[in-house]
């Protein structure tokens, strides 16, 4: 039977435990490469890198990758090197948007930018992607290469997009989905797909993965663009409200300025231009998108994007390794209740 998204009341809440301890071991030899490859004989280096690594994240798209390697019954060990990749490739790319964004918050914690200032973050950034690439380098397929060094380009022009897309009410629907598969959804989707690479699977394998971590990070970054407007930096690690005051044109504020009337339009005209981010503010615009449903949709829209990431694991048999991937997408869903 196929697994979906709804779960019966009285249910435990989902988790990402059951991938936490499918992986645990692997995970031990992905966080000894990390280590060790983050070091330097300058110290800010690893001393920056080591404030975010070790900030409380969860490591979730290395985990894809094994877990993921799980699925196809790899047993091998060079998926724990390009575990370590893509988390250098992730690690990079959060230094760099908290020094885009003017971020204060990562995860509970001060951003490194705050910390030692944008030009050290911009920098280290560029070391630990320069690291991955190392990583990639030393595997020795050039398949894999391809596929993470194109993915590195599709997340900088997803970046780009956004930020040309920044404070512009015209943001079509469509263009921002573009613009999330690229910046979130394109690291997933590649951190699955190499573990059936490594495994010499078939081409069918490899794009089920490819789906499978598409699907859940265009479902991922929906419920986190949803919670903006519904949680508090406790929940969520970063401000609330970060994307309102940065002008961002997410899924709820498509929805909610369109389907607003003529007071409803001026207010997000005024707020995404910049001229209206207090709190007072952000609490008009919070109530602004629960009046017409946009967070509801926005929601709704993730569960679509998680049921089409579970179906994308059809091919691959029951088991430990398929019940923790389920579940992991459920995780991902349910956070935005």
């Amino acid at each position: 039977m196929t697994a979906t998204l709804h779960r019966l009341s009285g249910e435990p809440q989902p988790s990402l435990e059951p991938m936490l301890r499918l992986v645990a071991g692997d995970m031990n030899q992905v966080n000894a490469v990390i280590l060790a490859r983050m070091q330097s004989d300058i110290p800010l280096i690893p001393e920056l890198a080591g404030h975010l690594i070790a900030g409380g994240g969860k490591r979730m798209r290395p985990m894809l990758t094994l877990a993921s390697a799980r699925v196809v019954g790899y047993t091998g060990t060079r998926h724990h090197r390009l575990a370590a990749a893509v988390e250098f490739i992730h690690t990079a790319t959060l230094l760099h948007d908290d020094v885009v964004d003017g971020s204060d918050l990562r995860r509970g914690r001060r951003t490194a930018n705050l910390i030692w200032g944008n030009p050290a973050s911009v920098l280290v950034g560029d070391f630990l992607f320069s690291r991955s690439f190392e990583l990639m380098v030393e595997d020795g397929s050039l398949k894999v290469l391809k596929i993470l060094s194109g993915t590195s380009a599709i997340i900088a022009e997803g970046e780009v997009n956004q930020l040309t897309a920044a404070r512009r009410l015209d943001l079509p629907e469509d263009r921002y989905l573009h613009i999330i598969d690229a910046k979130t959804a394109a690291l997933f989707a590649a951190a699955c797909r190499i573990a059936a690479v490594v495994a010499e699977r078939p081409e069918v394998e490899e794009a089920a993965l490819d789906a499978y971590g598409r699907n859940l990070g265009i479902a991922f970054q929906l419920v986190d663009d949803a919670i903006d407007y519904v949680s508090d930096a406790g929940t969520m690690g970063k401000e609330a409200g970060d994307d309102f005051r940065e002008g961002k044109m997410t899924l709820p504020v498509i929805l909610a300025h369109a389907r607003g009337d003529g007071e409803a339009r001026a207010f997000w005209k005024a707020a995404i231009a910049g001229h209206r981010n207090t709190d007072a503010d952000l609490a008009e615009a919070v109530d602004r998108v629960r009046a017409t449903r946009a967070i509801d949709d926005t929601l709704a829209r993730a569960r679509h994007y998680g049921q089409r990431a579970i179906d994308a694991l059809g091919p691959f048999p029951g088991g430990k390794a398929k019940d923790a991937m389920v579940e992991a997408v459920e995780f991902a869903v349910a956070r935005g209740y």
